[in-house]
């Protein structure tokens, strides 16, 4: 079964929970290797992977939240006090908030530095706002300030799932954990 139950997340919440998850972890990188790289065609080529990676996780987040929207999602533990089930709710708020605004404000730098680009060298990708210097320094700072939010989110986030699993002990985070079935005999 595709769709999520009131015990798990179903398989289709997992593929945009782990992918979304590996393609910002990709990000951090891509983002911190090129902006350390000197102005040559590597540094460019680091951008355009950035600026389409950041723009195939905005995608994927509208999808993932209108999965969210259609399935529901899976019951916290019973015994999960008022207080956790509030800041549960408002971290991953919280979380998919900063994971629209993140390539959002990527798209306004781009647009404000009036580069023209196209996603996996493809797509053009329209300007959102009119070229604009200032406006690209600030929307740079905001990218910054957004980047430092989202790890510190994510750091939350993966501590509470370790604690949930080693602390509580409850299946939280085993139920959010891929499965993968390998065919013993398509090893022998």
């Amino acid at each position: 079964m595709l769709r999520n139950t009131n015990l798990a997340w179903g398989p289709v919440a997992k593929w945009f929970h782990w992918s979304i998850a590996l393609l910002i972890f990709t990000q951090f990188a891509l983002g911190w290797i090129a902006v350390s790289f000197r102005l040559s065609p590597t540094k460019i080529q680091l951008f355009i992977w950035h600026k389409s990676i950041g723009i195939l996780i905005l995608l994927l987040v509208v999808l993932r939240l209108t999965w969210r929207f259609l399935n529901p999602s899976p019951a916290l533990p019973a015994d999960t006090p008022r207080g956790e089930r509030v800041a549960a709710r408002a971290s991953h708020g919280l979380l998919y908030a900063l994971m629209v605004a993140m390539p959002l404000s990527g798209w306004v730098i781009n647009s404000a530095a009036n580069i023209p680009f196209r996603v996996f060298w493809w797509l053009p990708l329209p300007a959102i706002v009119v070229p604009d210097k200032a406006l690209e320094q600030i929307a740079k700072q905001v990218h910054f300030a957004l980047f430092v939010a989202i790890v510190a989110v994510v750091v939350l986030h993966v501590a509470a799932a370790l604690r949930h699993h080693f602390v509580k002990r409850n299946d939280v985070l085993v139920r959010m954990w891929p499965r993968w079935r390998l065919n013993r005999e398509s090893m022998d």
